[in-house]
C-alpha cells in the first residue's frame, strides 16, 4: 500500500520557491526524509543526512562545500550541526549563492531557535505530521485511530506488527534520540512520566497533581513536558483569553499528537479493548483535534474554558473569522448550554460539532454538526 501525500509535496514546493531556506519540522519517522527524496529527485537536489558520518566528513568546510553546489541542497537532521544555521546565513545573503536549502529537523524549540535568529527572514517553516484522514482515506478512520500515522505503524501488516514498531519506537526515542538532544534524564524515568501523562490525555494540565504521583516538582515535570512537546511527541492547547468578567482557565491542554503512541502507552492493543477503555471519549477527541488542525493548519490554535464551566475544545481564527470547535464520541451529540455560551462570548462566526457518525446537519444558523470525515468544510467557512 502507498499513502500518496500530494498536499504535503505541494506545500514543500511553493515554500522552496518563496524562500532561500525552507525549514520542514517534524517527529523522526514521520515521512519528512521520504519526502524530501521524492521532491528532491525531481529537483536533482544533493542530498546530506548530517548523522551520517561522510555526509559530516564532507561538511568539515561547509562554506566552500554548500557554496560550491547549485539546485536544491537538502540537509537532512539539520540539529546533529547547528553551525550550519550561521553558514547558511552567509550563503543565501550572497548574490552568486545558486543554491536553495531544504534543512530537516525533529527538534522543534532547538532548530526555530537557530533559523528564526540567524535566519530571520530568509527561511520558511512547514511542520509534518504522521499520515492523516485525506491521505488514508475514510475508509482507513479506524486503523489511523487505532495505529496512529506514523507511516511504518500505520502500514504494519497487522496489529501486532504495528504495536511491535511503535513500542520499539518509543524504546529507542528514550533511550537514543533524547540523549543525542544533551538531555541527561534516565529513560526509565521519563517512560513513567510519559506514561502518567497518557492517563491526563485531553484534560488540563496540573503539574502538582503528576508530580506527587510520581514525586518530582513541578519545574521537573514542566521540563519533562517541555521535552515531549518539542520533540512533538505532546500538543500543549494553550487557553484563549478574552477581555471578559467571567474567570478564565489558565493552564493548558495536554494532547498526545499520535494516537497509536498514546494507545501504546494505555496498553490499548485493538478496536475491541480501545472501545472498553475509559480513555475512549478522550482518545478519539485528541485523535479528531489532530485531524482537523492538519487540515485547517492556523497560525494559533487554542481551547477556551471558564471556571463557571463554559468550555470550548478548540478556537482558531482563520481568514478573519472566529472558528470554534466541539468533539463529541456521540452518535447523536446534543447542543449544550455551554456551545452557545461560547458561540455568544468568543463572537465566533460558526461552531462546528465533529462526531463519529455519518450525517451533517445545522442546528442552528451558525451551529452545524458535521462527521469527522467531513471535516474539510471547516475550511470552506
Amino acid at each position: 500500500m502507498i499513502i500518496q501525500r500530494p498536499d504535503c509535496l505541494n506545500n514543500i514546493a511553493t515554500a522552496v520557491k518563496r524562500a532561500p531556506v525552507t525549514t520542514l519540522l517534524g517527529p523522526r519517522q514521520c515521512g519528512k526524509t521520504t519526502l524530501a527524496h521524492i521532491y528532491g529527485n525531481e529537483q536533482n537536489a544533493t542530498y546530506f543526512d548530517l548523522e551520517s558520518l561522510p555526509d559530516q566528513r564532507r561538511l568539515q568546510n561547509p562554506e566552500l562545500m554548500l557554496g560550491s553546489l547549485k539546485g536544491l541542497v537538502v540537509l537532512d537532521e539539520i540539529q546533529a550541526m547547528p553551525h550550519l544555521f550561521s553558514v547558511l546565513r552567509v550563503l543565501v545573503d550572497r548574490p552568486e549563492t545558486k543554491a536553495r536549502f531544504l534543512i530537516l529537523g525533529s527538534v522543534a524549540p532547538h532548530i526555530i531557535k537557530n533559523a528564526s535568529e540567524t535566519l530571520a527572514g530568509r527561511t520558511e517553516f512547514i511542520e509534518l505530521s504522521g499520515f492523516n484522514l485525506k491521505e488514508t482515506g475514510n475508509d482507513s478512520s479506524e486503523k489511523l485511530w487505532l495505529r496512529g500515522g506514523f507511516p511504518l505503524s500505520f502500514l504494519a501488516e497487522n496489529n501486532d506488527d504495528s504495536l511491535a514498531w511503535r513500542n520499539n519506537f518509543i524504546r529507542t526515542f528514550l533511550e537514543r534520540d533524547i540523549p543525542q538532544l544533551g538531555i541527561n534524564i534516565p529513560a526509565a524515568a521519563m517512560r513513567r512520566f510519559w506514561t502518567m501523562l497518557a492517563h491526563f490525555h485531553g484534560q488540563t494540565l496540573n503539574a502538582s497533581e503528576i508530580g506527587r504521583s510520581l514525586g518530582l516538582n513541578d519545574k521537573t515535570i514542566r521540563s519533562y513536558l517541555d521535552i515531549l512537546t518539542g520533540t512533538f511527541m505532546i500538543r500543549q492547547l494553550q487557553p484563549w483569553h478574552e477581555n471578559l468578567s467571567k474567570r478564565q482557565v489558565k493552564a493548558p491542554k495536554i494532547f498526545f499528537r499520535d494516537s497509536g503512541l498514546l494507545h501504546t502507552l494505555l496498553d490499548i492493543q485493538d478496536m475491541r479493548t480501545l472501545m472498553g477503555n475509559p480513555r475512549l471519549g478522550a482518545s478519539w477527541e485528541g485523535f479528531a483535534l489532530e485531524q482537523v488542525l492538519q487540515l485547517t493548519r492556523p497560525t494559533e490554535s487554542y481551547f477556551w474554558a471558564t471556571h463557571s464551566g463554559a468550555e470550548l475544545d478548540l478556537f482558531f481564527i482563520k481568514n478573519s473569522k472566529r472558528i470554534g470547535v466541539e468533539f463529541k464520541f456521540n452518535e447523536a451529540p446534543m447542543i449544550s448550554k455551554s456551545m452557545r455560551v461560547a458561540l455568544h462570548d468568543l463572537s465566533l462566526s460558526h461552531l462546528w460539532v465533529v462526531y463519529p457518525g455519518k450525517y451533517s446537519y445545522q442546528v442552528d444558523k451558525n451551529i452545524t454538526v458535521l462527521p469527522l470525515e467531513n471535516f474539510s468544510e471547516i475550511i470552506q467557512t
